[in-house]
C-alpha cells in the first residue's frame, strides 16, 4: 500500500504504474472509513487494475463551520483498516494547502435544477464544493472509473453531470447502500451518534420501507403526509425533508407514471447530527 500526500508524487507514481491496458479506479472519501467505504473499494478492485483512494475532508462542501470542525477524522485508524482489508491500494491523503493553495473557494458549475433540490436547498453551495474537489482529483488522477455510494444518490447524479460538463472519458459507477443490521445507512457521521441513538436511527430506514410498501396502493401525498406525521410523533428526530421524486431528474413526483422510476429521500436530525438516506420505490 502506498501513502501519498503530494499531488505531483501521485502523478509520478501513476505514470510509472499505468500502461495502455490498465484500468485506473478512484474511490473518493472524507475518511472516518466504515464498511460502506470498504465495499466501494472492493467493487473498485474487482473492476480495476489500480485503485486510488482519497482521504480528504473537503472544506468547500461544508456550509456549516461547526459541521466541518466536528466531522470525524482519524487517518491512522483509516490506514489500519485499509491495510487489514486490501493489498495494492494507492492512498492519497493531501493537506488542504496541497489541493487549494491559497484559494479556498469553490468553482460554480452549471448543475441546473439537480443542485437546487433537497441537499442543494438545505446546504448552500454544497454541490459546487463537491464539484470543485472532484474536478481537482479527476485532473490529478485521470481515472477510468470512479465509484460512489447510492446513499448520496443526489450527489451521484451531480457527479455524472459534472463528468458531462467537463467532457471527461470517465465512467461513474453507483454502488449499493451499505446498511447496519437495523437498516441505518452507514455514514461517517454515525460515529457521532451514541449507541442508543444508533439503535433509534433505524427508524429512518423503517420510514423508507413504509413508503416502498405503500407506493403501489396509496397516493404520493398520502404517503408523505403519513411519514411526516410519524416523524413529528418521534421526539428523537427533527425532519428536514421527506420527498418522493423522479429518480432521473429529482423532480417532485405528483403522480406515478408507468415508464418512470421513483425514489424516496429523507434528511433528519438527531440532535445536531444530520442523517440522510433514500430508497428505490419501483
Amino acid at each position: 500500500m502506498d501513502l501519498i500526500h503530494h499531488k505531483n508524487a501521485l502523478k509520478s507514481l501513476l505514470k510509472q504504474r499505468r500502461n495502455q491496458n490498465n484500468i485506473v479506479g478512484f474511490v473518493p472519501t472524507m475518511g472516518a472509513l466504515h464498511q460502506g467505504h470498504l465495499s466501494l473499494i472492493s467493487i473498485a478492485q474487482q473492476q480495476c487494475d489500480l485503485v486510488v483512494v482519497s482521504i480528504f475532508v473537503n472544506p468547500t462542501q461544508f456550509d456549516n463551520a461547526a459541521d466541518l470542525e466536528n466531522y470525524p477524522r482519524g487517518l491512522e485508524e483509516d490506514l489500519h483498516k485499509l491495510k487489514e482489508n486490501f493489498d495494492n491500494l494507492i492512498i492519497f491523503a493531501p493537506h488542504t494547502e496541497e489541493i487549494y493553495d491559497s484559494q479556498l473557494t469553490s468553482e460554480t458549475f452549471a448543475f441546473g435544477e439537480l443542485a437546487k433540490k433537497m441537499e442543494g436547498a438545505s446546504r448552500d453551495g454544497h454541490f459546487d464544493g463537491v464539484g470543485t474537489i472532484l474536478k481537482k482529483f479527476f485532473t490529478i488522477i485521470q481515472p477510468d472509473k470512479a465509484f460512489f455510494g447510492e446513499k448520496d444518490y443526489q450527489q451521484l447524479l451531480i457527479v455524472k453531470k459534472l463528468v458531462d460538463l467537463l467532457n471527461l472519458p470517465l465512467e461513474i459507477i453507483g454502488c449499493p447502500i451499505s446498511r447496519e443490521e437495523n437498516g441505518l445507512a452507514r455514514s461517517s457521521r454515525n460515529k457521532r451518534l451514541t449507541a442508543d441513538q444508533q439503535k433509534e436511527a433505524g427508524f429512518i430506514y423503517k420510514m423508507l420501507l413504509k413508503a416502498k410498501t405503500n407506493f403501489n396502493n396509496k397516493s404520493i401525498s398520502t404517503i408523505i403526509d403519513s411519514i411526516e406525521k410519524d416523524f413529528k410523533n418521534n421526539s428523537s428526530f427533527k425532519l428536514d425533508y421527506f420527498e418522493i421524486v423522479d429518480a432521473e431528474t429529482l423532480n417532485t413526483a405528483q403522480q406515478v407514471k408507468k415508464d418512470k422510476k421513483y425514489r424516496a429521500f429523507v434528511a433528519a436530525y438527531m440532535g445536531e447530527i444530520r442523517l440522510i438516506d433514500n430508497i428505490a420505490l419501483n
